[in-house]
């Protein structure tokens, strides 16, 4: 009786991709707790990006230092020494609200209260991705905010409400809780409660990135996989035939292999594998043609005009100082002045609640085509007036 044959399949695992924002399901308020983006972990998605692609963080890093520029700035300085009792500064502060800015969009601040209530006698910075927001009333206010680290880790499942902390939201005249939070959203056409980061056309082309990368390690890694099919005879069981994978791999996967010989040892010719070289098809090529796409695409979702912005060569790009110069001042102007002015304004809210009346400044290096460079004061009016010559000559002098 001829031995019946059984096929083997392995399962290949379909590609799954994140789950982009939509206005249906990106802001759920069924409940008390507004969940910000889908199972409530749009910024976990945003964190897991701007760790795992290399152009991305290269463009959000070069972003959130030119926020901070050389620092803050005042006429009296001195007010910047103390934030809070942990022992920051408003420097400090300024720092971690920058980076918030850039990377979600926003960024929210804890204020507290004296305990006489006539000024802010602390504040603190509150991690953005930790705050969600309150359901609005019939008004359309947002009443104020719960804040609990761990919602990346609820699987969907988020705690009840009486169970987190819930900060009301800022106010200069209700003043009944010690303590308060600023939470800081420009309007995003659509959207009530959270805002999106200025790179969100880019979403999918940076993970597009990650996967690009993910891609070559993997080829390296497993580098026995992409290049041969090995077919056997032997019939063999399922712990006979994980056992032939795992020598396999052990002898010949992985870069520390390459080069090396394959030899097998059969009981006779009937068993001997079938070993067949699987052609690339040019797939090295085609990936780098998608990795110069990624890289235009992902710094054009940041608006970044020139690549060398950001430290990053393009091979056949020319131009002068003068072009690059343009560039910066494009990128000053459009991208970093805005962010800049935003932090500035809440910043000289605080302090006018406190009876200080300052302006603030952010002190910014000022390139010139003759290679001359100045020190510059970018401050909360910029954009729309102009610099502020008092800040000015305090810095120069």
């Amino acid at each position: 009786m001829e031995k019946k044959k059984n096929h083997k399949f392995s399962i290949i695992p379909k590609y799954s991709e994140y789950l982009y924002p939509n206005t249906a399901q990106f802001e759920d308020d069924k409940g008390d707790i507004v969940y910000y983006g889908q199972d409530n972990k749009f910024p976990e998605l945003l964190i897991d990006l701007y760790h795992k692609s290399s152009v991305h963080a290269t463009a959000v890093n070069a972003k959130h230092q030119a926020v901070i520029g050389q620092g803050l700035t005042g006429l009296d300085e001195s007010i910047l020494d103390f934030a809070n009792s942990d022992g920051e500064t408003w420097n400090d502060i300024y720092n971690k609200v920058a980076l918030d800015r850039v990377v979600y969009g926003g960024y929210a601040l804890e204020i507290i209260w004296s305990n006489d209530r006539t000024k802010i006698a602390e504040v603190y910075h509150i991690d953005f991705s930790y705050a969600r927001a309150k359901k609005m009333d019939d008004r359309g206010n947002v009443p104020g905010y719960y804040v609990y680290r761990d919602w990346g880790k609820t699987r969907g499942i988020v705690p009840h409400k009486d169970n987190l902390p819930y900060i009301p939201k800022f106010s200069r005249v209700d003043r009944t809780e010690p303590s308060q939070i600023i939470y800081f959203r420009p309007y995003t056409t659509g959207l009530d409660y959270y805002p999106l980061p200025d790179y969100m056309g880019a979403l999918k082309t940076i993970e597009l990135d990650t996967e690009v990368d993910n891609f070559h390690v993997n080829n390296l890694k497993n580098g026995l996989a992409p290049s041969l099919a090995i077919t056997t005879f032997t019939d063999a069981n399922e712990e006979e035939r994980g056992e032939i994978e795992r020598q396999l791999r052990d002898a010949y996967s992985g870069t520390d292999n390459a080069g090396s010989l394959m030899y097998m040892d059969v009981a006779d010719r009937e068993q001997m594998p079938e070993i067949t070289p699987i052609p690339q098809n040019g797939a090295d090529g085609y990936y780098n043609v998608v990795n110069d796409m990624v890289t235009q695409k992902i710094l054009t979702g940041h608006r970044i005009t020139s690549p060398m912005l950001v430290g990053i060569k393009t091979e056949g790009q020319l131009g002068g100082r003068a072009e690059l110069l343009d560039a910066y001042s494009h990128f000053l102007t459009t991208v970093i002045y805005p962010m800049q002015s935003d932090i500035l304004k809440t910043f000289e809210m605080i302090f006018k609640v406190n009876g200080i009346d300052t302006t603030l400044g952010v002190q910014q290096i000022k390139l010139f085509p003759n290679g001359d460079e100045v020190m510059d004061v970018v401050t909360s009016v910029e954009a729309d007036m102009g610099e502020d010559l008092i800040l000015e000559e305090k810095v120069k002098g």
